[in-house]
């Protein structure tokens, strides 16, 4: 915790930036715009895991004239051994989603309305759909997991992007975490030949800079991720539908803990850099 603290001669020595400081202000911007990017990240997992959880065992029978080769679909699938469900979706049921598409219109159409049953296979669903598309001419049986794939491969991808921006962000706040310790050397450059004539080492030097910068890049990592987080509540507070359709809420408690470490590490990485980058530079200019 010494690290936070300055002594009021160190202040004399190198004096603190403040708020307006560049450091602050630039960790602020880039906390804020990597909790909202990660954040995405994790309700764009959240809602993959979520669509593959509720499709991982449902598998429908689908039928276009299905009027007719309904009963003979359902008697198929029910003479399979391991079949724990077989249940043929209302056509009113699909009168009211296609109605949700097509408006007033749907009436009017009088649309031709397949025959849709859902099924829950037990063992081998691949040779009990064989069997079905094999008994009943024209059937398809479909897993819906299958049939999701794309838009899981496309939550995926955006997931792994998400993760990605996030990790260029930290990169770009270390580069310029790294420039704004250099120009502080630059600007007290005759304060530190001074330290250096009386003795100081460069760890002594550097020890003084990354003080100032850890306090700094935590008042910013803090300040960001809390108008980042009001911004994130306010949004979840918006989302009722989607949490609706979900059954779950896009970010759990454990994200938000996530979230909240965030500045944190930022302030540690931050640190970190600063460190190694004063190290190095007041050893070249020896």
């Amino acid at each position: 915790m010494s690290m936070l603290f300055v002594t009021d001669a160190e202040k004399r020595l190198i004096p603190a930036s403040g708020v307006r400081g560049p450091v602050p202000l630039l960790i602020a911007i880039m906390a804020f715009v990597m909790i909202v990017v990660a954040s995405s990240g994790l309700a764009l997992a959240n809602t993959a895991s979520v669509v593959k959880a509720g499709v991982e065992s449902r598998y429908s029978i689908q039928i276009n004239d299905g009027a007719a080769k309904a009963p003979a679909a359902i008697a198929a699938a029910r003479a399979q051994s391991g079949v724990k469900r077989v249940e043929q979706v209302p056509p009113e049921a699909l009168r009211r989603t296609l109605e949700r598409w097509l408006g007033p219109a749907n009436a009017e159409a009088d649309l031709p309305l397949p025959a849709i049953i859902d099924l829950k296979p037990g063992t081998d669903p691949a040779a009990i759909g064989r069997h079905i598309e094999k008994a009943v001419p024209g059937a398809r049986f479909v897993s819906h997991r299958t049939s999701l794939e794309p838009l899981l491969k496309a939550l995926r991808g955006l997931t792994l992007l998400a993760l990605g921006l996030a990790v260029l962000i930290a990169l770009a706040s270390s580069a310029a975490v790294v420039l704004a310790a250099r120009g502080s050397l630059d600007t007290h450059r005759g304060t530190i030949e001074v330290m250096h004539g009386i003795g100081a080492t460069d760890r002594q030097v550097a020890h003084l800079f990354v003080r100032q910068i850890a306090v700094d890049a935590l008042l910013g990592g803090v300040a960001g991720a809390s108008v980042a987080g009001i911004i994130i509540v306010l949004i979840l507070r918006g989302a009722g539908t989607a949490t609706m359709l979900a059954g779950t809420p896009p970010l759990g408690w454990s994200d938000a803990l996530l979230l909240a470490l965030l500045p944190f590490a930022i302030a540690a990485l931050a640190t970190l850099v600063a460190r190694i980058a004063l190290l190095r530079a007041l050893h070249e200019r020896l």
